[in-house]
């Protein structure tokens, strides 16, 4: 992938958490984006308490997967990666 397209698709990756960050805060939670792979798939660490709750693979793949999909439909899938 281009420089510049990986950059732009960074950015909106970035704004659309940011987007739902407040929810997750709200919660006791935090996320923080990890990685972006060549086949735009979005790795995340899910922190605080949405790294410790049951309903958390629920939270990234309706949460904040199909929010990152419909900003950018180019996104394979959003997996979360834990760094322990």
């Amino acid at each position: 992938m281009e420089q510049e397209k990986r950059k732009e698709i960074e950015k909106k990756v970035s704004e659309t958490i940011d987007k739902v960050r407040p929810y997750l805060l709200a919660d006791g939670g935090d996320i923080s984006l990890e990685e972006i792979t060549d086949d735009l798939t979005v790795k995340v660490q899910l922190k605080g308490a949405c790294g410790t709750c049951p309903f958390s693979l629920f939270t990234l793949k309706n949460g904040v997967e199909q929010a990152l999909k419909k900003e950018i439909p180019e996104i394979k899938e959003v997996v979360a990666v834990n760094n322990d």
